[in-house]
């Protein structure tokens, strides 16, 4: 199993890829932080490479924003049909975009990511641990990222 995983940096906060076979020390080549990862070669993937979290969950390897633009302008292409008075033309627009995105959704794989560091797992299949995307264990990390921030740049007492 071929492990590859991208994840920011702790420090600096910058994206990275890596390949993962066996366990290896990582230098962010922008602030020189190291880091050692270790890749777990169970293939369900139970923890996070990264940080070691136990809390992953998977979502669709697709970025958002190649999704938007496709149904951006298939209703723009539909409203224009519809304004030259090509109703068929318009339905068949509105339909072939639909059709086309219900197979691209079936031919594009999962990513496992974790809900601490956003590391995106890729390589792995994931499991019934992996469920998708929950808000409420979400917005915990977010809060605990924030406390996190908060405590670091408050002054030190002597």
């Amino acid at each position: 199993m071929s492990l590859r995983v991208r994840f920011n940096c702790p420090e600096c906060e910058r994206w990275d890829r890596l390949d993962l076979s066996n366990p290896r020390s990582w230098q962010c080549p922008h602030c020189d932080h190291l880091q050692t990862i270790t890749p777990n070669l169970d293939p369900e993937l139970p923890q996070c490479v990264v940080c070691g979290n136990r809390e992953l969950y998977k979502k669709k390897d697709f970025p958002h924003w190649l999704g938007l633009t496709i149904l951006t302008v298939a209703c723009l292409a539909f409203l224009w049909a519809h304004l030259k008075y090509n109703p068929w033309i318009a339905w068949a627009i509105l339909i072939g975009s639909a059709a086309f995105d219900g197979l691209f959704y079936l031919w594009v794989g999962d990513v496992v990511v974790c809900y601490r560091c956003g590391a995106e797992h890729r390589g792995c299949s994931p499991g019934d641990a992996h469920k998708p995307f929950e808000l409420t264990i979400a917005e915990r990390y977010r809060q605990e990222r924030l406390r996190r921030k908060e405590l670091q740049s408050a002054p030190k007492k002597a």
